[in-house]
């Protein structure tokens, strides 16, 4: 897999690129690692060699045209926090699920391996994010505190588009009851989301379902990339997929976006 990288565009995005924003969700192509990591593992947390993770995400950089040091990600606990990065970034990474930015030049990022990357933009106000969602993100609020963050950086909420990439469907993602019952318990519409599964008491999960919905109910334009990341073991890492075949680690791909300097 030692070629160059060659990400997935959003269709809604891609029409950034006309204000000078570019965007990406990186595939495992283009990258150095072997074996179980093989190709363009980002996981500063796996157990892949540091050295080799290090070429990677040089890659993703450079895809943008940016140095390493302008990849801005943050270290994912599956919070509702937002951190607002501008030209005083360091490289730091503090906890957090999602980075937005009015500054030119810098590449946010979020590293996933089966949870949502969503991708965000105000082509008119120059204003992006990316927020790393899984169900617990998702559910505590993640995604709308991005759009807030953003609107507080200029955005305007009704010309943000978010894209949410490549992520685990609902085939492949069976929870237990009591999953359910606490989404259910915050919600009783969440019920739209569950659909029966061959395990009694057990449900199939539509993570991207609940994720489009939120983000088109915090009043932004949403879509799905529909791409499963349990399904491609060619192009995906996947936690869950992992984990069924008994593997003791697994890589993160990234999606990423910048403002691109003029």
């Amino acid at each position: 897999m030692n070629d160059a990288p060659q990400p997935i565009e959003s269709p809604i995005l891609a029409a950034g690129a006309g204000a000078g924003i570019r965007h990406g969700y990186f595939t495992r192509r283009g990258g150095i690692s072997d074996g179980i990591y093989a190709g363009l593992n980002v996981g500063l947390g796996s157990r892949d060699d540091p050295e080799r993770v290090r070429e990677n995400r040089r890659r993703v950089a450079q895809w943008f045209a940016q140095p390493i040091e302008k990849l801005a990600t943050v270290h994912q606990v599956h919070s509702p926090d937002v951190m607002v990065v501008d030209a005083t970034y360091d490289g730091a990474r503090p906890e957090a699920d999602a980075l937005v930015t009015a500054t030119p030049g810098i590449v946010l990022g979020v590293l996933t391996a089966d949870c949502g990357p969503v991708l965000f933009m105000d082509p008119e106000n120059g204003v992006i994010g990316a927020a790393h969602a899984g169900w617990k993100g998702a559910l505590g609020g993640v995604l709308e505190n991005t759009v807030d963050a953003m609107v507080g950086l200029g955005a305007r909420r009704e010309a943000i588009r978010a894209c949410l990439g490549p992520s685990i469907s609902a085939r492949n993602y069976e929870v237990g009851p009591e999953f359910v019952e606490r989404f259910l318990a915050q919600d009783p519409s969440f019920d739209v989301f569950f659909s029966p599964s061959e395990r009694p008491g057990h449900a199939m999960f539509d993570l991207p379902g609940l994720t489009v919905r939120r983000l088109s109910d915090s009043g932004v334009r949403a879509e799905n990339l529909d791409l499963c990341t349990y399904a491609d073991p060619q192009a995906f890492f996947s936690y869950r997929r992992t984990t069924h075949a008994g593997e003791p680690d697994y890589g993160r791909q990234i999606s990423a976006i910048a403002i691109m300097e003029k």
